[in-house]
This record gives structure tokens, C-alpha cells and sequence, in this order.
């Protein structure tokens, strides 16, 4: 059986070749490059996933920014909402260093991968359900098979949650006790505890809706459960 770095390889691949979404394909590839931006040649297709292949800890986010991960090709780096996730995720002692701006920065997790349910930059910020069921089917549910060592998932927002609950139903696992969404929530499916978080998008951070504090104390609960799941309750 393939390892899981060969698996998230291939499957890195098999992304960044997708077409399938022909809407989201037609807004990805217009997106001119923003003024700030100028310099830089634009990745224009969907977003790859991000972090260590042996992760026991899953951060699973929305879609890709036009501007963030349709331009640098990486989930959340090089946007406001990446900024404050990967800070988050460095002080909770996931990284190297603070900052994601580019797949070639030198940001190395440890523990942690980062996904988003879309991989391509929808318009609006809204994919279509045709387009994230086609995308959890094809790439999501695979990626959970390929990152063999997850216990704990982070679906950050409803949508997320949303369609985290669709893939695990996918993979033949029970998620109807996650119940709706709401920050901060614990519960148990199948082999992974699911926490939950306000989405890290400027809407939540600029308003205080989510605070470095409580997204930090998120993920080091997620670092607790991983590391010993045994010792704590796996449902609220």
C-alpha cells in the first residue's frame, strides 16, 4: 500500500489538473491579477493542499481566494484569511514560522495538513453544491484516505462543516451526531473527533467574531485530542 507522502503526491497531480467544474474553471483563469499582485504570473488552477502527509491533525477550509490560493497555487497562502491561519497555527506550535506567502517560503508544518472542500476559486466566494459535491467526491474524501494518520478535524465555518459531514458519509462513516454548526463544538465520527471553528476570513477576524485566542486554544485542543484521544470525553 502506497504511503501517505505518495498518495498526497499523486493526488497533488490529479488537482492541479482538474477541469471539471467548467464555471469555476472559466472564473479562475479570468482573474486578472490584482495591482498589488502585478509582478507575479498567477497559478489559475485549482488550489493543492498543504502540510505534513503523516498530520494527525486535518484544518479543513471553504475554497481558494481569487487573489490568495488562485495565485500562488497553495490553499490559504498569500490572502487575509491565510495570514491570520497560519499565524494561529504557528503560535499552537504547528510551524516553522508565521508567515505563508508562497509555495517556495520555506513554511513547513509539522502535524497539521490544510485543505479547503473547493479547490478552485469560486466567484463570490460561493461554489455551487453541484461543485462542492463534485469536489469532495473527487479530491476530499480521497485526501482524508491518503492522510492515514488523522484523529482530529477542523472544519472551519458551515460550509465546512457542511460538507465534512458529505465525506465522511462518503468514506461509510456515521457524522449524523455533529448536529449543526457552532464554534468550539466536540464530536465524535468514526476514528476522528471533529472540533469546530469560526472561519478564519476577515468577516470573523476583523469583527471579533473569532479572535486569535480562541482560534489558538482550537488548535491546541486539537494537538491534545491527537496526541492522546483516550483522555478526553469524544462527544458533547
Amino acid at each position: 500500500m502506497a504511503s501517505s507522502r505518495v498518495q498526497t503526491r499523486i493526488l497533488y497531480g490529479k488537482i492541479a489538473a482538474c477541469r471539471l467544474c467548467p464555471r469555476l474553471v472559466r472564473y479562475r483563469e479570468s482573474v486578472e491579477p490584482a495591482k498589488r499582485f502585478a509582478e507575479w504570473k498567477y497559478w489559475h488552477k485549482p488550489a493543492l493542499g498543504f502540510g505534513d502527509p503523516n498530520a494527525r491533525v486535518l484544518v479543513v477550509g471553504l475554497a481558494p481566494s481569487a487573489h490568495g490560493g488562485n495565485r500562488t497555487g497553495r490553499v490559504f497562502t498569500g490572502d487575509p484569511s491565510g495570514d491570520f491561519l497560519f499565524d494561529a497555527i504557528y503560535k499552537a506550535g504547528f510551524s516553522n514560522q508565521p508567515q505563508s506567502v508562497s509555495m517556495d517560503d520555506g513554511l513547513s508544518l509539522k502535524d497539521l495538513y490544510v485543505t479547503a472542500v473547493v479547490k478552485c476559486a469560486p466567484p463570490d466566494n460561493k461554489p455551487e453544491r453541484t461543485e462542492a459535491a463534485r469536489c469532495s467526491d473527487t479530491f476530499l474524501v480521497n485526501e482524508m484516505r491518503a492522510l492515514k494518520g488523522v484523529r482530529v478535524i477542523i472544519p472551519l465555518g458551515a460550509f465546512a462543516h457542511k460538507w465534512l459531514e458529505y465525506a465522511l458519509a462518503r468514506l461509510g462513516i456515521d457524522a449524523a451526531g455533529m448536529g449543526d454548526f457552532g464554534h468550539g463544538k466536540r464530536y465524535a465520527a468514526g476514528p476522528y473527533t471533529i472540533l469546530t471553528s469560526y472561519h478564519v476570513s476577515p468577516r470573523n477576524t476583523n469583527t471579533g467574531t473569532l479572535t486569535e485566542r480562541m482560534f489558538v486554544t482550537v488548535l491546541k485542543q486539537a494537538k491534545a485530542l491527537a496526541a492522546s484521544p483516550s483522555a478526553y470525553p469524544k462527544s458533547v
